[in-house]
């Protein structure tokens, strides 16, 4: 039992190192060797927990995405705007994982598991925006809103890229527009 504990007060440390060198440095400062040094534990104990830095990236992101999440119990309540809205608030609020989160999906081409990852991550986020566009636009089939969805996610995904590079764009006003074009 004490084992267990230990490695979870490690996973701990590990993750609020990653979270502080994320927010201090971005990607490029996040190394294993400077995680390790903030978290205070040895490389063996990192690879212990997680197998590759991008792995406890991921697991970062995944607390900040949660954290925003309109319906974390998965009930299929959440309307479009609550999709958006957490879409924006995750890359407003959580800029520096954001950007992280951009950096890695674009790049995660040399490590399958972590693309893996993202793809999964990717096909329930469709999911979910489809199920809204089902409740709330008049689609003629599943196939439609799956379309819709992809096209919607596309869109905010590629304001979002734009926002990182540009921080006078107004990345919420334009995420809302693309969410009412889907609505037509």
């Amino acid at each position: 039992m004490v084992r267990y504990q230990v490695g979870i007060r490690t996973e701990r440390k590990i993750l609020e190192a990653t979270r502080e060198l994320l927010a201090e440095g971005g990607f490029d400062a996040s190394t294993l060797k400077a995680i390790c040094d903030r978290a205070g534990v040895q490389a063996g104990s990192f690879y212990n927990i997680f197998p590759s830095k991008e792995q406890a990236i991921m697991q970062v992101t995944k607390e900040a995405i949660q954290a925003v999440d309109p319906d974390p119990e998965d009930s299929g309540t959440e309307t479009l705007d609550d999709l958006v809205d957490a879409y924006i608030r995750f890359v407003t609020d959580q800029s520096d994982l954001a950007r992280v989160y951009l950096q890695i999906a674009v790049s995660s081409s040399s490590d399958d598991s972590v693309a893996r990852r993202f793809l999964r991550h990717h096909v329930r986020r469709v999911e979910r925006f489809a199920d809204a566009l089902v409740r709330e636009v008049d689609v003629t089939t599943p196939e439609d809103a799956t379309a819709k969805a992809e096209v919607l996610l596309g869109a905010l995904d590629g304001l979002a890229f734009r926002w990182v590079l540009d921080r006078s764009f107004d990345f919420a006003r334009h995420a809302r527009f693309a969410v009412a074009q889907c609505r037509r």
